[in-house]
């Protein structure tokens, strides 16, 4: 992970003892993996930021490649391990590991790079330094090796999706973009009543007032968002903070609460990436150029994988 080797010697005779072993097959005498529970063990067992043996392992390896003191952020939490079942009866904080780039040491809250920052970890690029101008042939040649504008995608033209229109009458096409959530993020416990009540309980769409006003929904009502990829429902946040001809579908909303059948296929409304997909550039198949470099989740260096049309219209509301 980031190239630090983690050795398992030790975790793999430990896991084997709590899950027990495969008997027969393949995987005779390793640790059992055989249930959803312990295979959901085994990746905390296997993760620094879960286990914090590992953590402090990662840390001096680290500490050899760069020459700075990190392995402190993570040796009060030597000996805790978070087992499956702990998060199921509670939040639990996990340890700071060299697998991420911030520090949750000493009850702080994860801020990116603060180990590059404050414990002078080079960055990942090819100088150990933060990159604006990338200097690679494909990236020059795109008109790309420093950071600019690029336009939105005639996605009409090229997919033959319906033509942009921001003043539709019983519904309206608009730019479908999904940004980070704020209260929904990887680990995020929404079904408590507090995240429920920030989040209206369900999935939301956030709409302008103008492109509300066109389709006659007020703020609250049910909508359905529709592409050739798929379809989402959710609830109408109209903010004045929304721009015209924009919607955000924050993503890693809840999928399992307050979600109706869609009126345009009679099944369930869909997740946050119903609607959209995902498109490759020629740069992100840059391979093994310092951070330049293809891998599952991470296309980068720019995702576009947000830059969608869609078709909303107003929902029954029954």
């Amino acid at each position: 992970m980031k190239n630090v080797t983690f050795r398992m010697e030790h975790e793999i005779p430990r896991l084997a003892q709590s899950n027990g072993v495969m008997r027969g097959g393949a995987g005779h005498g390793r640790p059992a993996i055989d249930t959803d529970a312990k295979f959901a063990q085994a990746i905390l067992s296997f993760s620094g930021t879960t286990n914090g043996e590992l953590a402090v392992q990662g840390f001096r390896e680290l500490e050899k490649q760069t020459g700075m003191r990190l392995a402190d952020l993570a040796e009060g939490s030597a000996e805790k391990r978070i087992t499956f079942a702990q998060p199921q009866a509670a939040p639990v904080p996990v340890i700071t590991s060299p697998e991420w780039s911030g520090s949750e040491t000493g009850g702080r809250r994860y801020s990116p790079f603060t180990i590059n920052v404050e414990r002078l970890k080079p960055w990942h690029t090819l100088t150990g330094r933060m990159h604006f101008f990338l200097d690679h042939d494909w990236m020059m040649d795109l008109g790309e090796a420093l950071p600019i504008y690029r336009p939105p995608l005639d996605m009409q033209r090229l997919f033959g999706e319906p033509k942009f229109d921001p003043n539709g009458d019983t519904e309206v096409t608009v730019r479908y973009l999904t940004p980070h959530s704020k209260w929904s993020i990887h680990s995020e416990y929404q079904d408590n009543l507090y995240m429920l009540s920030l989040s209206r309980g369900g999935p939301t769409v956030w709409m302008s007032p103008q492109d509300a006003d066109s389709i006659k929904v007020l703020d609250n009502d049910w909508v359905e968002c529709v592409s050739m990829n798929g379809v989402l429902v959710g609830r109408a946040i109209v903010s004045h903070r929304m721009p015209q001809g924009v919607v955000y579908v924050y993503h890693a909303q809840e999928r399992t609460i307050n979600v109706p059948k869609s009126e345009a296929t009679g099944r369930r409304g869909g997740i946050h990436n119903s609607v959209s997909r995902l498109l490759v550039k020629p740069t992100h198949l840059i391979g093994g150029y310092a951070h330049l470099f293809y891998a599952f989740n991470y296309l980068g260096p720019t995702g576009n994988q947000r830059d969608i049309v869609s078709t909303i219209r107003r929902r029954s509301q029954e």
